[in-house]
């Protein structure tokens, strides 16, 4: 069960670089959406504000963790329908660990 485990390592980083390609598309057009005749900003900008930065800096945060969290759900998910094996901590297993503290 252990080398089926390791064998989620490489799934996971195909993910990883999936999910990093989705997030950047997805934040791209959500700040499109947001401000359409601007690129969004970056901390160094001079030209822009605070709040602008800060509010792209948050979005872009928010999008890339939605999106982690999806892919890395969906990635665990689709290895344990195809192998049988859940690649991370089962329900039952936070039980015991809690239960035996």
């Amino acid at each position: 069960m252990i080398l089926v485990k390791l064998a989620y390592w490489p799934v996971g980083i195909a993910m990883g670089l999936i999910g990093a390609r989705l997030a950047g598309a997805l934040f791209d057009r959500t700040w499109k959406l947001a401000a359409p005749d601007s690129e969004p900003p970056k901390a160094k900008d001079q030209g822009r504000g605070w709040f602008e930065i800060v509010a792209a800096a948050t979005v872009k945060g928010a999008v890339f963790g939605g999106v982690k969290a999806f892919v890395d759900r969906a990635g665990a998910a689709g290895f344990a329908n195809a192998t049988g094996v859940w690649p991370g901590v089962k329900a039952d297993d936070k039980v015991r660990r809690t239960a035996g503290s």
